[in-house]
This record gives C-alpha cells, sequence and structure tokens, in this order.
C-alpha cells in the first residue's frame, strides 16, 4: 500500500491490517514534505523560539523552560511516563492500523519528526515488529497518548513487541529486523504519540466490519420476511422515493431485488383479492391483515438510519484518517509552529457512540423477528419455538432464545454515551477530554455480540423455511428467492434443520463467524441493488 497523507480509507487500511504480508511504501512527495516540516523546526529551535514540547515541558509542566540540550532525555521520559495503559493487549488488526494510521498523519510533513525516524517506524511496520499495547487507559484527549507511547517506546528500544509469533524485549525485535532504535530530536516524542492514531485505526476495522454485518443483516431480513410470509410491496421504490432518505432507499432496494423471485413472500395484490371475496357486509375479524408489523414492514425505515450512520461515521473516520492531528503543527506554507488541539478525538468518539446505537438498532429489529418466528400467535402458522417434530417432549429453539435475550439486554445495556464521559485530568490542563478509544473499544464489543443476534435469528428462519412445506412435502427452503436460498445453503453446510434438541452454543458460534466473515454476501447476484455502498 503506498501511502500519501491524504487518501487513506477505511477499507484499504482494515484490509491491510489484516494482511500482515503487505507492506507500506509512501509516495515520493512525502520525503520532501517530512523533511521541510523538520528543517523548518530545527530553524525555530536555533532562533531560541518558544514552543509547546520543543523548548516547554508538556501536559501538567507546560509552565517549564527546557534547553534544547535536553531534548533527547524531554521526548524519552515523556514516552515513557504517559505509557500506562493496563489490561489485555490490543488485538494485532488494531495495532496494525494504529500504525498506519500514524505512518499516515506524519507523511503529511507537519509533525516535524525526522526523516531518519520515519523511515524507521515504516520499516518497524514492514518487519512485522507489533507493539504490545495493552487497550485500556487512554483518554483521547492529546491524542491516544498511552497506545501510540508503546509504539514509540518500541521505536526507541524499550519496552516488548511481538515478533515472528512471541513476545520478546523491543531491543531484541529492533536487533532481530535489523533495525537501529530511534534517537529522539526535540519535538520527537510528541509527534509520535500526539494524535488519534489509535482510536482511528481501530474505527476503521470496526466501520469495514459493520458494513459487512449491515449488509448481511439486510439478507437475514429478507429471509426472515419470507419465513413469516411477510408482504413484498412495503419495499417497492415508489413509497420511499416520498421519503427520500438514502438509507432507507438502499434498504428497500435490498429487500425488494433479494425478494423479487421468492415464492414465499406475499404479493399484497393477493392478499386484497382474498380478504375482499371474504367480506359478508359486516364487521368481522379474520386471520389474515392486509399489513404486517412494524418488524417486517419498516425494516427499510428502521435500517436506513443504521446505513446512513455508518456512511457518515466511515467519512469522519476518514477525514481523521487524513489529518494532522498533533500539536504544535510545524506548517512550512505558513512558516510558522500553531499550537493547537487538532489531538483531540470527539469526532471519533462520537462517532463511535453512533456506530453502538445503530448497530443495537439493527439488533432490537432482528430480536423482534425472532420472537415473531418462535410466538405462534405471530408467526403465521409455524409451530411453537419452531419446534413441528414431538413438541412438550422437545424446546425447539427455545433454549437459543434465552442467549439472544440476554446478550440483547448486554447490548442495550453498553449504550450509554462514552464522549459525554469527559474527566478533568494533568492538573486541570486536559479539562475536556474525548475517550475515543473507550468509545472504540465499546463499539468493537457490540459489534460481535451483534453477529451472536443476527446468527440466532438467521437459525431460526432457515428452520422456519424449511417448515414451510405444503402437505405434499412441497415448496419449503426450495421456495427462497435465489439469493436468500444462497444464504440458506451457507447455514445448513454448518446447521442441519433441527429435529432434535441439541447445545445451541457452536450452531450461534459458527454461524456468527460466517457472518463475520462476510462469506454471506457471496450469496448476492452480481450487481444486486441496495447493497452498493
Amino acid at each position: 500500500m503506498i501511502l500519501d497523507g491524504n487518501s487513506l480509507t477505511v477499507e484499504s487500511i482494515a484490509k491491510m491490517a489484516r494482511n500482515p504480508k503487505m507492506r507500506v511504501e509512501i509516495s515520493p512527495e512525502i520525503e520532501a514534505r517530512v523533511k521541510a516540516s523538520r528543517k523548518l523546526l530545527d530553524e525555530f529551535v536555533e532562533s531560541g523560539r518558544v514552543i509547546y514540547g520543543v523548548t516547554t515541558g508538556v501536559g501538567g509542566f507546560v509552565n517549564w523552560l527546557v534547553p534544547p540540550e535536553y531534548q533527547e532525555r524531554l521526548q524519552n521520559n515523556l514516552i515513557r511516563s504517559v505509557a500506562s495503559n493496563v489490561g489485555p493487549l490490543l488485538d494485532d488488526d488494531f495495532v496494525r492500523a494504529t500504525m498506519l494510521a500514524r505512518i499516515n498523519s506524519l507523511g503529511r510533513g507537519a509533525s516535524a519528526i525526522a526523516y531518519e525516524n520515519f523511515e524507521k517506524y515504516i520499516a518497524i511496520y514492514n518487519a512485522g515488529i507489533l507493539p504490545c499495547i495493552p487497550e485500556k487507559g487512554s483518554l483521547g484527549a492529546s491524542g491516544d497518548l498511552g497506545p501510540l507511547a508503546f509504539i514509540a517506546m518500541v521505536g526507541t528500544g524499550f519496552w516488548r513487541a511481538k515478533y515472528k509469533g512471541k513476545i520478546i524485549p523491543a531491543a531484541d525485535a529492533l536487533k532481530n529486523a535489523g533495525i537501529e532504535p530511534m534517537r529522539l530530536g526535540c519535538k520527537e516524542g510528541l509527534a509520535l504519540i500526539n494524535g488519534t492514531s489509535a482510536m482511528a485505526g481501530m474505527a476503521s476495522c470496526l466501520i469495514a466490519d459493520a458494513k459487512k454485518l449491515i449488509k448481511s443483516d439486510l439478507l437475514i431480513s429478507a429471509l426472515s420476511i419470507e419465513a413469516l410470509r411477510g408482504k413484498i410491496m412495503p419495499f417497492h421504490p415508489a413509497p420511499h422515493e416520498n421519503k427520500p432518505h438514502p438509507g432507507q432507499i438502499k434498504a428497500a432496494a435490498a429487500l425488494y431485488s433479494t425478494l423479487s423471485d421468492s415464492k414465499m413472500a406475499v404479493d399484497d395484490a393477493e392478499v386484497e383479492d382474498w380478504l375482499k371475496n371474504l367480506g359478508t357486509g359486516k364487521p368481522q375479524g379474520l386471520d389474515q391483515q392486509i399489513e404486517d408489523a412494524y418488524s417486517i414492514r419498516a425494516t427499510p425505515q428502521i435500517i436506513g438510519p443504521v446505513i446512513d450512520t455508518t456512511q457518515f461515521v466511515e467519512r469522519t473516520v476518514e477525514i481523521e484518517l487524513n489529518s494532522t492531528n498533533d500539536n504544535p503543527l510545524i506548517l512550512v506554507e505558513y512558516g510558522e509552529a500553531f499550537h493547537n488541539a487538532n489531538f483531540h478525538g470527539q469526532y471519533i468518539s462520537n462517532g463511535m457512540d453512533q456506530l453502538s446505537i445503530v448497530l443495537t438498532t439493527m439488533c432490537n429489529l432482528s430480536d423482534r423477528r425472532t420472537d415473531r418466528m418462535l410466538d405462534p400467535a405471530n408467526n403465521a402458522g409455524l409451530p411453537a419455538f419452531l419446534c413441528k417434530e414431538d413438541p412438550g417432549m422437545r424446546l425447539g429453539l427455545m433454549g437459543g432464545q434465552f442467549a439472544g435475550t440476554s446478550i440483547m439486554a448486554e447490548l442495550r445495556s453498553l449504550c450509554t454515551p462514552v464522549s459525554i464521559q469527559t474527566l478533568t485530568s494533568t492538573g486541570d490542563f486536559q479539562d475536556h477530554v474525548s475517550m475515543g478509544l473507550v468509545a472504540a473499544r465499546r463499539a468493537r464489543d457490540i459489534l460481535h455480540n451483534a453477529a451472536y443476534i443476527l446468527a440466532f435469528e438467521l437459525i431460526c428462519g432457515c428452520q422456519a423455511a424449511d417448515q414451510r412445506s405444503d402437505k405434499s412435502g412441497k415448496g419449503g427452503a426450495s421456495d427462497l428467492s435465489s439469493a436468500t436460498h444462497g444464504v440458506y445453503e451457507q447455514v445448513r453446510k454448518l446447521v442441519p434443520y433441527l429435529d432434535y434438541d441439541m447445545p445451541f452454543t457452536d450452531p450461534i458460534e459458527s454461524v456468527a463467524e460466517l457472518l463475520r466473515s462476510g462469506a454471506l454476501l457471496d450469496s448476492l447476484p452480481e450487481n444486486a441493488a441496495g447493497f452498493d455502498w
């Protein structure tokens, strides 16, 4: 991947973070930009200018002047003292994404890192050296100081790193890879750690995964609508053109196109004719109705905001990825050093909160459809708990709903906004902090759990489809649309039709992994409407 500081995308960073064999190159313009920024900073230092973190202390010691000859000691003390994170280590893909985001930001040429150290940062990434980063403890205010400091320490030969599958001292990892440790000059500690690269890198991976899961959810929704004998016309483009939210239009198009060749979903006109023929001229109750419940009919209006919000968050994260999120900025085009707060992570924190909320909204809808399939009062003639064989002696799919209901409650409890949880720190110097990495970690947990909710709905949908056969045994899953039948076949390779009771742990886990992989989308026809986002 060639980084240029301006065009890194969520999809590209996620792809590279998940592929350890890919290597980083930089565009030719980056070398000139990085060297020019460093040259300007050196001129400022020689002229005696007072610049934060260059000739002053940092954080709560901002009111201390520090002569240039103390710079290497100051910068090393900085990166070591803020490396205070605790807890489990960040996953390898999140560490790679963090490093990629930082390389891209430093390459914009406003952070004044020495080009030699910039090259070493890239060499560390390309060598497959992964700094050990405990995941808890970042304020997300002066950026992700702690997480980025662990990377910086490894660059100087301090701390620990994963190398060729083993955790070893950073000095040994560098030596084995043939990389000399960094020697930090003025501001370089700040350049390495002041920024939003950890939260933005993690957010990139999460958004890429969330998009796959949301698109998979549209396929699952279509299959559930079929299993519940839902009506097709609510998804026709016409009504959605009259409420033209982009996400709603995409969701409706996805459902309408996916259901277009279904023999299990219901044609609204046929229902209307049937109801008219049953009329007696007096008010009467029937076992059929002209409209479906909201969890079926309103799917585009509910999933539409999920799509729109996810795309908005994606754009926000991509702006952050291609930004200079550092302080101070050494801007060659202005010939000036700017004290600023571009390191603040509020954009990412807000975005991750929004992603958490819409993923939970998607799961709320999934949970309601699952409940309809299991409830004989609402499932259009299916057996209670989808237990066709030996009901009463068996529980059918009842037990799986225990887990689904519990996880759904957990998801809702996790949706308290993190982006408003600012607390004062650093002697009231960092008096408003974003908690951006905390919000990203929370979104990670919600995304992981969301796959379980959707997995159980999909298991129920496939079970219900099998039970839709007529008295002669015809129909069943063969009446599904071509796209949802492909989904059904993928599930059936993992989970059989359940005419016996068994633990649900393995079926739910295996289908959840299928969803996380994005493989469900292989069932889509080429250029399927509503999925091109």
